[in-house]
């Protein structure tokens, strides 16, 4: 396959799924949800827990929110598609470590599950062609990390506060780089 039209096939994803746009619009509402959580009188484990159904919501919210969008989650023509699937799939994997903070130290579950989700972003930017997810796939990950080491316990709710504040940027970000995309995608046609 001709680079031209493997990068065409890119930006085929890009426009139709608007950079996935809704589902981080949904994980920035999730991560709210999570920073709520984290407010909560319970133990560390009994938050991460919660934290892990708040999580749960995040693919029917991003369903709702597609139809909003405008958001197309299959393009069947396009041989790439099934690749988001399995780099979704991918983040799976990491969980086995997510739930080795949960039993051993749960008081850091939300900066690891803010790790794995930030790390899980940055081969979107190659699958959409849009460079706002690998930059944000570092900010996210290194981000949540000093900010776990530096937050004490009690304080740990300003993480998905802060996450959910970079998932907001994130989108901006990534609308913009859809709006470019569409134009490049019509200088191809």
């Amino acid at each position: 396959m001709e680079k031209s039209t493997f990068d065409r096939l890119r930006l085929e994803l890009s426009v139709r799924a608007k950079n996935g746009i809704d589902f981080i619009t949904s994980a920035t509402i999730v991560w709210l949800i999570i920073a709520y959580i984290w407010t909560l009188p319970y133990s560390a484990y009994d938050r991460s827990i919660f934290t892990f159904i708040a999580g749960s919501i995040t693919i029917p919210l991003a369903f709702a929110l597609s139809k909003v969008y405008k958001t197309h989650w299959k393009t069947p023509d396009n041989p790439l598609e099934p690749l988001g699937l399995w780099l979704n799939f991918a983040q799976m994997f990491y969980f086995p470590f997510l739930i080795f903070i949960l039993l051993t130290q749960p008081e850091y579950f939300v900066m690891t599950y803010a790790i794995i989700t930030g790390a899980h972003f940055f081969p979107y930017a190659w699958y959409y062609k849009s460079a706002p997810y690998a930059i944000m796939a570092g900010i996210i990950s290194v981000g949540a990390m000093v900010l776990g080491i530096f937050f004490s316990p009690e304080e740990m709710y300003l993480l998905p506060l802060v996450m959910a504040a970079a998932l907001a940027v994130l989108a901006i970000f990534l609308w913009m780089a859809y709006l470019k995309n569409i134009r490049e995608l019509q200088q191809m046609l």
